[in-house]
């Protein structure tokens, strides 16, 4: 490993991560809760319409897209209001993973590849709620509902994903075909040379095909 990536993990370890910190329990969490949360919405949806199922798509494509412009802009660019963010995913994230330091060495160092627990309410309450409440008035009952479900669900895809490609490079998921491949175009991203132009899509490439940011190595 990098000796300065060494020293910064062993220093954030002593200062930014509690004694009873559990990242299983971390992991847990997130998932338990998004899920809960995606099959309750689930079970709201009633007799949908065959336009209401082609919505599903579009509810993608737009998490997807919010997830590429969330990366590119205030992860990587401080904002008013959201340097926390920037601080979390540039000044700790990036410092603690780098494209030749990929992995996590213990369960402990969960809290710097997954959200801290407040996103999911950050997320739930400020952008899946005000989004669904006016699909609802807007569109249908059943519209809202749909999108609460794939919001919901892209972000716990998003954890999971981001997870993967974490992990020891030697393990059986990470050596599957797909996650390897998403696992390489997240590796370019934690170039620092590369971060701020490259890559900014962790789950599918699709806003970086779109918007020519998918950086393309030898």
């Amino acid at each position: 490993m990098v000796a300065e990536v060494e020293q910064f993990r062993s220093e954030f370890r002593a200062k930014g991560i509690g004694r009873r910190y559990s990242g299983w329990a971390h992991f847990s969490f997130t998932s338990l809760v998004s899920l809960a949360t995606v099959l309750f919405a689930a079970t709201q949806v009633s007799r949908p319409r065959a336009w209401e199922w082609a919505l599903l798509p579009v509810f993608f494509l737009v998490a997807n897209l919010a997830e590429y412009f969330g990366h590119k802009g205030p992860m990587h660019h401080r904002r008013r209001g959201l340097a926390l963010v920037f601080e979390r995913h540039t000044r700790q994230h990036h410092y603690f993973f780098t494209h030749e330091a990929m992995s996590y060495e213990s369960s402990r160092d969960f809290k710097m590849v997954l959200f801290p627990p407040i996103m999911i309410v950050f997320f739930l309450g400020g952008i899946a709620t005000p989004i669904a409440i006016a699909l609802f008035l807007l569109v249908s009952r059943n519209a809202g509902w749909l999108f609460v479900a794939v919001g919901v669900g892209y972000f716990l895809l998003y954890e999971w994903l981001h997870f993967a490609y974490h992990l020891d490079e030697r393990s059986w998921l990470a050596r599957r075909r797909l996650v390897a491949l998403l696992r390489r175009h997240h590796a370019a991203h934690h170039d620092k040379t590369l971060m701020t132009r490259f890559n900014f899509n962790i789950t599918f490439p699709i806003g970086d095909w779109l918007f020519g940011t998918i950086h393309r190595s030898r």
